[in-house]
C-alpha cells in the first residue's frame, strides 16, 4: 500500500539533503515530499526578519493542504522537529504517523533557542555551525553538505511555540537516534518508558538521511 511522506529538514539545509531517501521511497511506490523551508538554500532569496518558526510551519501545512495529502507519515529531523510539532498542532487529523529523527521536540512555550543555552541568537541571520572530519560516514558528503548550507533567519530559532501535546495523540510515533549523533538522553528515557513510542537507532552521525539513506528509507516505511 502506498503512503504519503512529508519530510521537514533540519536547520541551515534544504529538501536537497533528503533526495537520497526520497528517491528510495518513490522507488517503492510511495509519495514523498521534502519542501525547502522559506529563507533557506534555493529559497534563500526570501530570507529576512519576517521569516519565523510560524512561517516554516505554514510552509509544511500548505504543502499538505494544497496537495490534498492525508494519512501522512510526518518526518521531522533536528530543528525540523520544532516545525513538525507545530504542524501536528494545526492539522492533527491528517497525520497517521510521526517520526522524529534526532529531533528537538519543544514543551509548551519553548523555542529552539531555549534548547541551546549559551548560543548567540542576537544576529538577524544565524550562520551554520562548522562541521569537522568524522561527523559523516563519508568525508565527501560532509564537504557536499557544507557547500550547500545557508544562514537561517533568527526568528525561526527564537519564536516560542504553543504546544498542546497533539503529537502525542498521533496513532504511530517513532523516535530515531544516531549512535554518533546529537545526544537526546532525556527524550530517549521518556519515550523508552512509553509503550506508545518506538525507538530506533542507526550507526551513523546526526545527518542520517545523508549517511544511511537505504536504512532510513526502510525505517520510514516500517513506521508507516
Amino acid at each position: 500500500m502506498p503512503h504519503s511522506f512529508v519530510i521537514v529538514h533540519g536547520a541551515w539545509t534544504g529538501g536537497w539533503s533528503w533526495e537520497r531517501v526520497i528517491g528510495r521511497l518513490h522507488a517503492h511506490g510511495h509519495r514523498a515530499f521534502a519542501p525547502t523551508l522559506s529563507g533557506l538554500c534555493e529559497r534563500r532569496h526570501l530570507a529576512g526578519p519576517a521569516i519565523t518558526l510560524t512561517t516554516h510551519i505554514d510552509d509544511i501545512v500548505n504543502e499538505i493542504e494544497f496537495k490534498d495529502l492525508s494519512d501522512i507519515v510526518l518526518v521531522g529531523h533536528s530543528y525540523g522537529g520544532m516545525v513538525a510539532t507545530g504542524v501536528v498542532e494545526r492539522v492533527p487529523d491528517r497525520i497517521a504517523s510521526v517520526v522524529f529523527i534526532e529531533a528537538f521536540i519543544p514543551e509548551d512555550g519553548m523555542s529552539f533557542a531555549d534548547s541551546a543555552p549559551g548560543e548567540d541568537f542576537s544576529p538577524a541571520m544565524i550562520d551554520p555551525p562548522p562541521t569537522a572530519p568524522g561527523e559523516y560516514l563519508r568525508e565527501e558528503d560532509r564537504v557536499w553538505v557544507d557547500s550547500k548550507a545557508t544562514p537561517q533567519p533568527v526568528g525561526t530559532f527564537t519564536e516560542k511555540l504553543k504546544v498542546t501535546g497533539a503529537y502525542q495523540r498521533v496513532p504511530k510515533k517513532t523516535f530515531v537516534v544516531a549512535t554518533s549523533g546529537v545526544p537526546f538522553g532525556e527524550t530517549l528515557d521518556k519515550f523508552r518508558a512509553d509503550p506508545g513510542w518506538t525507538i530506533r537507532e542507526l550507526p551513523c552521525g546526526h545527518d542520517i538521511a545523508v549517511d544511511l539513506p537505504d536504512e532510513l528509507a526502510e525505517l520510514l516505511m516500517a513506521a508507516a
